[in-house]
């Protein structure tokens, strides 16, 4: 399944989190405290180990979980490139703090004082699924042994491994994960409505992009570029294509490529384009508008 160019392109908050979880997980794993880093209810209100949501929430326990996580951390940097870095920052600030609660009151109705949470960005992990589910097209389809599959099956088979990994210890907070993602789906607070500073995103961008030999990213994020097309930032346009205007210049080619790259049908792609006056944005919505018909 093509997300799109390869690496970490229009992508520096993926960028920075991919580095971040390496790095600790790195750290407390050759030092040998990775399961450690686990917390449990009795930790946090009893002994007030605050300084474990932090770092459990950029540390994998084991090499294993290291991989499927990061792994799907970097597929679903497509998010990123479609809503852009500042709203994908407030996704993922959203995702984490409600999983987090969440998470704190699943182990009080648990009352299980054995049971502790998994280290591990599992909240900003699974509340991805949400909009994977929702809003990324399935392009191909195949058999295997008369079961039928799709290029999203991978993704998702990926996810079961990271949610069953450590049992109890790594369900909840996979489930905490989705709940935070449907409701910043469902617009919760108004959530999608919000944005940070610009010099949030930039941050991020400056601090990960000496670690990586990518280009400088630019001082803000155009509008209209095809890294930060929305998808679900809510549907501009109904139906079928509007009348198309003769004096629409050709589509540019990397702007069919980035909708391609979506899933979505090249011809399909390159009439939205040209019907939408080359506004990637509402190209988009078109073209999943037409698909939910």
């Amino acid at each position: 399944m093509n997300v799109g160019p390869s690496g970490f392109n229009n992508a520096p908050v993926t960028r920075a989190l991919v580095i971040a979880c390496t790095i600790f997980t790195i750290i407390f794993g050759v030092r040998g405290r990775g399961n450690q880093l686990g917390w449990s209810y009795q930790d946090i209100f009893q002994k007030l180990q605050i300084w474990k949501l932090i770092i459990s929430a950029f540390t994998f326990s084991s090499t294993p979980e290291l991989v499927f996580g990061l792994y799907l951390l970097y597929y679903f940097r497509v998010f990123e490139r479609q809503i852009g870095s500042n709203k994908y920052s407030v996704f993922l600030l959203f995702s984490f703090v409600v999983s987090l609660l969440l998470e704190v009151l699943a182990l009080q109705l648990i009352k299980d004082p054995s049971l502790s949470i998994l280290s591990g960005p599992y909240g900003l992990i699974f509340s991805s699924f949400v909009p994977f589910y929702l809003d990324i097209p399935v392009s191909t389809r195949f058999r295997l042994f008369s079961l039928h599959f799709s290029d999203k099956t991978f993704i998702y088979l990926a996810g079961l491994q990271l949610l069953f990994s450590s049992w109890k210890r790594s369900i909840v907070p996979g489930l905490c994960g989705i709940i935070a993602g449907c409701l910043y789906r469902l617009n919760f607070f108004r959530i999608r409505r919000v944005k940070f500073p610009e010099f949030v995103t930039s941050f991020f961008a400056r601090l990960s992009w000496p670690l990586t030999g990518n280009l400088p990213p630019p001082s803000a994020p155009a509008r209209n570029a095809p890294g930060n097309v929305p998808v679900y930032a809510g549907r501009q346009m109904e139906g079928n294509f509007p009348a198309p205007v003769s004096s629409t210049p050709e589509p540019p080619e990397d702007a069919i490529s980035m909708l391609v790259s979506m899933g979505f049908d090249r011809n399909s792609a390159r009439q939205a384009l040209i019907h939408s006056r080359n506004d990637v944005n509402i190209a988009t919505n078109v073209l999943l508008e037409s698909q939910s018909h």
